[in-house]
C-alpha cells in the first residue's frame, strides 16, 4: 500500500504543477492515465461500477471544480480559470493494493474566504490523521474534522464519507467526516487503513447530483474543498502511506 500511495501522491504532484489557467480538466486525465501506466499500475476509479449512477465510471480522475464537491468528470471544454479551484481525486491499485487520495488546487489568485476554506479543510484532515492510532474509536478521528470545520465557520458534506482500503478500493468502516451516532464505533487496531477525506463546503452541508448521474454539486452554490489521504494505524502511530 506504500508503493500504490506514493504513485498517488507523484500523479497528484504533477497535476498540481499543471492546474493552471487555460488548462482543461481532461488534460489533467490525460496526464494522469499516462503515469499510471507507466508505472505499472491500473486507474481505481475507471471500470468502477457504482449502482447509484446505474454505470461504471470512465475517468482516471474525479475533476470537481469550485461549486462541485466530488465526481466531476474531465471534460476538455471544463477550461480552468484564474480564481478557480479544483479538487482532484485520484487512486491506483498496484500488485494487488489500493492507494486513494485528493488535494484541491487553487488555479492563480482566489479569495480571501476560498483561501480559508482550503486552509480550513486541510487542516481539518491533519487533526483528523493525528488520531489515527491504536485504541482511539472512530469517533475520534470524525470528531476531529467535525470540530475544525464547524468551529470555522464551514459546513461539512454528509452524504459523501471516507472510508477502509486495501485489496479493496472501499472497505468497512466507512469513516463520516463527523460524529454520526446511528453508525458503529469501533476502536482502532494495528494494521487498519483508513482512507480519511473531508469534504467542506463554504456554505451550507447540502449536496445535489446533476443529471449527469456522477456530479455532486453544492446546493447554494458556494464552493467546496476536498483532501484526502489513507492512513494506517501503526505501533508508532499514524503513518500517511499517500505522501513523503
Amino acid at each position: 500500500m506504500r508503493a500504490s500511495g506514493l504513485l498517488v501522491w507523484r500523479v497528484l504532484q504533477k497535476l498540481k504543477e499543471m492546474a493552471t489557467e487555460g488548462v482543461s480538466t481532461m488534460d489533467l486525465e490525460v496526464a494522469a492515465e499516462k503515469m499510471i501506466a507507466e508505472a505499472g499500475a491500473r486507474p481505481a476509479f475507471k471500470g468502477y461500477f457504482v449502482p447509484a449512477a446505474g454505470e461504471a465510471y470512465k475517468f482516471v480522475l474525479c475533476t470537481s471544480v469550485n461549486d462541485e464537491i466530488v465526481h466531476g468528470m474531465p471534460n476538455p471544454k471544463r477550461i480552468l480559470k484564474k480564481g478557480d479551484i479544483v479538487s482532484i481525486d485520484t487512486g491506483v491499485k498496484l500488485d494487488g493494493y489500493y492507494g486513494d487520495s485528493a488535494i484541491t488546487v487553487p488555479v492563480g489568485e482566489v479569495g480571501e474566504e476560498t483561501v480559508k476554506l482550503l486552509d480550513v479543510t486541510r487542516e481539518s484532515l491533519e487533526r483528523a490523521i493525528g488520531q489515527v492510532r491504536a485504541g482511539n474509536r472512530l469517533f475520534d478521528v470524525c470528531g476531529a474534522v467535525e470540530q475544525h470545520v464547524t468551529n470555522n465557520g464551514f459546513s461539512i458534506v454528509r452524504e459523501y464519507v471516507g472510508h477502509g482500503i486495501g485489496t479493496q478500493l472501499h472497505e468497512e468502516p466507512q469513516v463520516p467526516n463527523y460524529v454520526d451516532r446511528k453508525n458503529e464505533n469501533p476502536r482502532l487496531k494495528e494494521g487498519m487503513v483508513l482512507a480519511v477525506e473531508p469534504m467542506v463546503n463554504a456554505g451550507r452541508p447540502e449536496a445535489v447530483v446533476l443529471k449527469d448521474r456522477w456530479t455532486a454539486v453544492t446546493k447554494d452554490g458556494r464552493n467546496s474543498a476536498h483532501f484526502e489521504h489513507c492512513v494506517a494505524v501503526t505501533e508508532n502511530g499514524p503513518w500517511v502511506l499517500t505522501r513523503p
